[in-house]
């Protein structure tokens, strides 16, 4: 491969010395208004270019190959942090933006001087491409938004907007650890259209949920294989991004996979998914953004006022004397003061009080009929 880009770059380097040489022919002619070169120097003067530009790419070529393989390997890591919408519209901006400056550089057509020419035309050139292309990835959401409600009528999921209509920012990257797709809830979660941006599962936690589904405990080994399945899922359902992390040097020397992960949040600029405690409260401390789906879950059950009247069943003992426990449909526990003897019958409790902890909600109660006597 080395061999073969040498030869078309010793090709290109002959070829580019013949076009310097057309280029001072041109402008011999231009300035001195006659035939330009005699024929016998036109010649030394076309091959001698066409040497000296073979030799030179000739020499710079494993300088350039080495180059050009670190410069690829570059903009395809960059490459994927860019969304397939924002590498769309880019594109899109950056024709438009090439044919404006064509237009535009018709206006100097008629200047005599060649080289003043070339240096606005290709100022131009430059200018408007390096506009369109930006303008176009910075507002690559408004302009799908706007493309949705023109074909489709209406606002999609994904964009949300203010009461202005304007666009309220670009979707963060949301990075999955481990924990998250085992639990599994996340695949819901993504179905009602609540994530938004791009959902990326880094190929070192890939790694992480083959080696637990690989392995001799029982039970890490269904969690490993739940996960997979989850993965494979939500692959085939929403087409997620398995993240190459090879080519991110930084990652390289850090063993741990919840420090790595929070690296290439960084990195990225993305928000972890998770369902880890200590890693929510590592990446607060880095002031790394998380989406802790446990505090959804908690955000989002029923609210439980103490005084309010609700009809369950105790199905086991509590820890104190005369204690039973009982369960809501959200698994929120639900401790009932003195019904150790209803357990297994459906019973009217009265809240007493609500327990708000970490691991979640925890509601103290008493039967309705001890609660009654109290109050007598």
């Amino acid at each position: 491969m080395k061999k073969l880009h040498r030869i078309l770059l010793t090709v290109f380097g002959a070829l580019c010395g013949l076009g310097v040489y057309f280029i001072i022919e041109f402008t011999i002619r231009e300035l001195t208004k006659k035939d330009g070169l005699a024929m016998p120097i036109a010649i030394a003067v076309s091959a001698a270019s066409v040497i000296a530009g073979a030799i030179i790419f000739y020499l710079i070529a494993p300088a350039f190959h080495s180059s050009v393989l670190k410069m690829s390997q570059k903009i395809d890591i960059s490459l994927q942090k860019v969304s397939p919408q924002e590498l769309i519209f880019g594109t899109i901006g950056l024709i438009l933006g090439l044919i404006i400056a064509f237009l535009i550089s018709q206006l100097w057509e008629g200047i005599p001087i060649f080289l003043l020419r070339i240096l606005l035309t290709a100022t131009v050139y430059v200018l408007f491409g390096y506009l369109g292309l930006y303008i176009s990835t910075d507002k690559a959401n408004d302009l799908a938004a706007g493309f949705r409600l023109v074909f489709s009528g209406k606002n999609t999921a994904g964009t949300r907007t203010s009461k202005s209509g304007k666009n309220k920012g670009k979707a963060l990257p949301k990075i999955l650890d481990t924990s998250v797709i085992i639990d599994g809830r996340i695949a819901d979660i993504m179905r009602t259209g609540f994530i938004e941006g791009t959902v990326v599962i880094p190929e070192f936690v890939l790694v992480e949920l083959r080696h637990i589904a690989d392995s001799a405990d029982g039970l890490k080994r269904n969690r490993g294989r739940r996960g997979l399945d989850i993965l494979n899922r939500m692959q085939e359902q929403f087409g997620i991004e398995i993240y190459n992390t090879t080519n991110e040097k930084s990652l390289e020397n850090i063993p741990e996979v919840d420090v790595k992960l929070l690296e290439l949040a960084s990195i990225m600029k993305g928000v972890v998914v998770t369902n880890d405690y200590n890693l929510n409260k590592v990446a607060s401390i880095k002031g790394v953004p998380v989406l802790n789906i446990n505090e959804l879950a908690n955000t989002l059950k029923p609210v439980v006022l103490p005084g309010e009247e609700m009809r369950l069943t105790p199905i086991k003992e509590g820890k104190e004397h005369g204690q039973a426990v009982a369960y809501l449909d959200d698994g929120t526990m639900i401790v009932v003061e003195d019904g150790r003897q209803f357990i297994g019958e459906e019973i009217a409790v009265i809240v007493s009080s609500v327990l708000q902890t970490a691991a979640g909600r925890m509601i103290f109660a008493k039967s309705r009929s001890n609660w009654a006597g109290r109050e007598e």
